[in-house]
């Protein structure tokens, strides 16, 4: 008798396995088919971009010794030429010093229509951001060109300064078409055959709307 039954129990159980086997299985909730895709990164800002030949220069917003405000969009059209500077520097002290480069480069190439920016990116715990002696450095050198101060180096760095001086050259269009160098000339002694005014001559080449033959050359300071 209990053996009977408990082959009674074991069949019944077998019954209701097969039973649940054959039931349908219940399917897992899909995701709906209009879920919102992950979103795409954003383009790099343009005025995030670092300084490369033949590409848009950055633009920047910084103010003069006056405190004015000063942007390079408010030149477009006009070449510009931007001189990353230092007044306790002393390549800049020679530089604009009599028969330096810088003496009287800046003038003329005014006169031409080209815009000339002397960019300060010395930090506030340095000499060279006090506005009084930039302006004492400009009056005694006859330095009319706006002085434009960057103390955080942000600017800098997005043009990759790293002497001063260290010159940059942009066409009418606001495209970057030289850096480096004033020349192939330090401290006023030639390297190679003869001297070499990469700066005038990139201004040249783009005032012509020509290619300019050597984009790009070591600075000094």
């Amino acid at each position: 008798m209990r053996f009977q039954n408990t082959m009674t129990a074991i069949v019944g159980a077998l019954a209701l396995t097969a039973v649940a086997g054959a039931l349908p299985t219940r399917a897992s909730p899909e995701k709906p088919s209009g879920s919102t895709p992950a979103a795409k990164e954003d383009p790099k800002p343009a005025q995030d971009l670092k300084a490369t030949i033949g590409k848009p220069a950055p633009d920047f917003e910084l103010k003069d010794l006056d405190g004015k405000t000063v942007k390079l969009a408010d030149y477009k059209g006009k070449v510009v030429v931007l001189e990353w500077f230092d007044p306790t520097c002393p390549a800049c002290g020679w530089a604009y010093g009599e028969g330096g480069p810088l003496r009287t480069m800046p003038e003329e190439l005014k006169k031409k229509g080209v815009v000339w920016l002397a960019m300060n990116s010395a930090g506030a715990e340095f000499g060279g951001s006090d506005v009084k002696k930039n302006q004492e450095f400009a009056k005694k050198n006859g330095m009319t060109s706006p002085v434009l101060l960057d103390p955080k180096g942000e600017v800098g760095r997005k043009y990759g300064a790293k002497t001063t001086p260290h010159m940059y050259v942009i066409d009418a269009k606001g495209v970057l078409a030289y850096m480096g160098g004033l020349d192939n000339a330090p401290y006023g002694k030639v390297e190679g055959d003869k001297r070499i005014v990469y700066v005038e001559d990139a201004v040249k080449a783009v005032l012509d709307g020509k290619k300019v033959e050597t984009p790009e050359t070591r600075s000094y300071g």
